[in-house]
């Protein structure tokens, strides 16, 4: 299907938002009618190469300060809106995009949990478009293609949860999980903390240490997508980029090891999944790269999954720029598989 979509990137400086202008500016449909940040922000007026040069000529546009002329202009110009800001940043700006009749794409956590009072327990603030909550759809682009499609507002899935859901909801799906709660053990690179400077995440100062225990916002999410009580605790790893969680499940009794691998099969033709089996996935075998890799082993009723993802791809960017396929009626790796 030959589609031309203009597409806007807000918060175009951080990691993620950068990562997917550049996948932007690659993709053979898609094309970046603006990459913007706030008006107080640094880097404003700056080009994105010069911040990443790494992504080299492809991203030689200057970081345009949200103004009102810039609302103007995306209004004007862009099908597509993609927040790569703050939940509470997002929460704000994704009506006014609404509002315009713009399709939104949001990588934040601010449209991902059913109630605002969710938003109390986990984000500290009560969430004023409660409205919009409930036409919001669950950007997890392998499980939720035909609702994504139909959206107006995109709630992209989160890094954490989008590991941890795609390794547990084929089990889920064939009912091998017994009652016990699920425990998430999660490490995440440090870009998965953003760009913004902060002694906690200053390279020189990153040992692997836990975080978020108990009340992290992926909890949340993971446990309303997968309908199944999790204990989830992440962990800040001193690496770049990259998830890679240790999942113990506990199964029904006599399940079987052909059980589990039949389970898995519902992901067998995903492009970007790759089913390791026995053989477990690690982060050098996923940085840089747009795939979910998922090992198990088993000894018993006792079931232990190891997932691995780029936060900043199918963890964020990636994943985002599968939605936006998915709404464009194009094929969901298309701009992803084959681009390394």
């Amino acid at each position: 299907m030959n589609v031309t979509k203009n597409i806007a990137v807000v918060g175009a400086s951080g990691y993620s938002g950068a990562e997917l202008a550049s996948l932007i500016a690659k993709h053979p449909n898609f094309s970046l009618s603006g990459c913007y940040v706030s008006e107080q922000s640094l880097d404003k007026n700056t080009l994105l190469s010069q911040l990443y040069p790494e992504h080299g000529n492809l991203l030689d546009t200057p970081l345009l300060p949200l103004s009102a002329s810039a609302f103007a202009d995306i209004q004007a110009q862009a099908d597509y809106v993609c927040l790569c800001t703050d939940h509470k940043v997002s929460v704000e700006l994704a009506p006014k995009f609404l509002e315009m009749g713009k399709k939104v794409f949001d990588l934040s956590g601010g449209y991902r949990l059913a109630t605002s009072q969710d938003y109390e327990q986990y984000y500290g603030f009560s969430h004023p478009y409660e409205q919009w909550l409930k036409q919001a759809e669950y950007g997890l682009a392998e499980w939720n293609a035909q609702a994504i499609a139909a959206a107006q507002l995109i709630a992209v899935a989160g890094c954490y949860p989008t590991a941890a859901l795609n390794a547990l909801k084929p089990l889920k799906q064939a009912g091998l999980i017994a009652d016990e709660k699920i425990i998430i053990n999660a490490v995440s690179g440090v870009t998965g903390a953003g760009r913004k400077a902060s002694i906690n995440t200053h390279f020189c100062e990153v040992s692997l240490a836990p975080y978020g225990l108990f009340n992290h916002r992926h909890t949340p999410e993971i446990k309303q997508y997968l309908d199944h009580e999790v204990l989830f605790t992440p962990h800040l790893g001193n690496f770049a980029r990259g998830i890679l969680e240790t999942i113990y499940v506990s199964l029904k009794p006599q399940v079987t090891s052909n059980q589990i691998e039949a389970a898995y099969q519902v992901l067998a033709d995903e492009p970007l999944i790759r089913l390791k089996g026995a053989q477990l996935p690690s982060i050098k075998g996923v940085a840089g790269l747009p795939y979910v890799d998922i090992g198990w082993q088993q000894q018993g009723s006792q079931l232990i999954v190891v997932v691995a993802i780029d936060n900043l791809l199918k963890g964020a960017a990636g994943q985002a720029l599968q939605c936006m396929n998915l709404s464009s009626q194009l094929q969901p790796e298309l701009g992803l598989k084959g681009a390394w």
